[in-house]
Parts: structure tokens; sequence; C-alpha cells
């Protein structure tokens, strides 16, 4: 599943993709407070997109050390979830350091094609990828990661799917498509062989 994102979204580390889009997928799955939180991250670009966003409220991860704000920490994982439940959007530079929190993306682009029902989130992360070169991924209240790469939708993720993917039974597991939906079925376990005496 990865592997066909990472076709089309070729500029950016895979490491640092797939770390932003496991926490995205964590918070669509979680939620916070058993409520549905949905929120936006920006990837790559970060010049761009800073000139091209404002902050809504003063910036909570303003002044604080490179350090700390690398995705890999798990103590900044716990900060985003919380501010996931603010407006805007988070801006994360290609190295993986979140910049930037509760932004408002201010980018239009003329030919953006979002598919019909998808909100302002999206059509946000749509617009910033379609004029800068960052990657936008969305966290929809209805629980899908969506991501968005020259203003295209180019992935959808359904949280249950991705996690059982990149859990334990990866390569026990037989996948298959049937029409839109991913079965995962355990593979018959090899029935050991015994040696008679």
């Amino acid at each position: 599943m990865f592997e066909s994102i990472l076709c089309q979204v070729t500029e950016y580390d895979p490491d640092v993709l797939e770390s932003l889009i496991g926490l995205a997928v964590e918070i669509a799955r979680e939620g916070r407070e058993g409520r549905r939180v949905g929120t936006l991250f920006t990837l790559g670009d970060e010049i761009a997109v800073l000139a091209r966003s404002r902050p809504l409220i003063l910036d909570p991860l303003s002044g604080h050390p490179e350090s700390s704000l690398h995705l890999t920490n798990l103590n900044l994982r716990g900060t985003i979830k919380e501010l996931a439940q603010l407006d805007g959007g988070f801006v994360v530079s290609r190295e993986g350091i979140v910049l930037s929190a509760c932004r408002y993306l201010d980018a239009v682009a003329a030919q953006v094609d979002v598919p019909l029902g998808l909100g302002s989130r999206h059509i946000a992360a749509a617009n910033m990828s379609a004029v800068t070169k960052a990657v936008g991924i969305v966290v929809s209240e209805s629980s899908v990661v969506r991501l968005f790469c020259h203003g295209q939708l180019v992935g959808e993720i359904i949280p249950e799917v991705w996690m059982m993917d990149h859990a334990h039974l990866r390569g026990t597991a037989k996948r298959e498509l049937v029409g839109e939906l991913t079965i995962l079925t355990p593979n018959p376990r090899p029935t050991p062989i015994t040696k008679s005496a």
C-alpha cells in the first residue's frame, strides 16, 4: 500500500513520509477524548508554505528547540494529537521537523480537482500542494487519511487496513482486493513435519 503512494510522491524521504502518515493514521483511528478529530499536515517546501499561510493563534511550537520538534519524538507526537483538536494545520519540513501548528493555509489554485463531498481541509491541502512542492496530508473527521500531491488526490488510507499492514501481520496475511474492499486473511501455518522413530 505504501509503495503505491511512494510512486507518486517521489520528492521526499520515505521514512519521514511514512512517519507522518503513521501519525495521521493514529489521529484518525484514535481521535481525542472519545471524539473524531480532523487535521491537516503539509510536508516539505516549508518556506513557500509558511509564506502562503498565517497563524490562527500564537504558535504553540514556536521557540522550542529543533531536536524536540522532530516527528520521531514521542512527546511531540502526543502534543500534536492534542493540538490537532484546534483549527488550522501543521507545517512539517522535508526533514520531519514540525515547524508550526494552527496555521491557516491561504493558497488558491485555479485547477484543483477535489472529489465532491470533501471539505475545506481537503481543498486547502490540494491548493497548497498545487502551488508549492509540498505534500498535503488530511485527516478527515470520517477517519480517512488522504494525500494530495501536485494538486491531485494520490492516496486514501483507511486506518484499520494501514495499521494491519504495518503490524505483526506483515507477511503472515493474504491480501486480496474485492471491488473496493481489502480483505486480509491469515495465511495457513505450515504443518510441522515430524520424524517417525
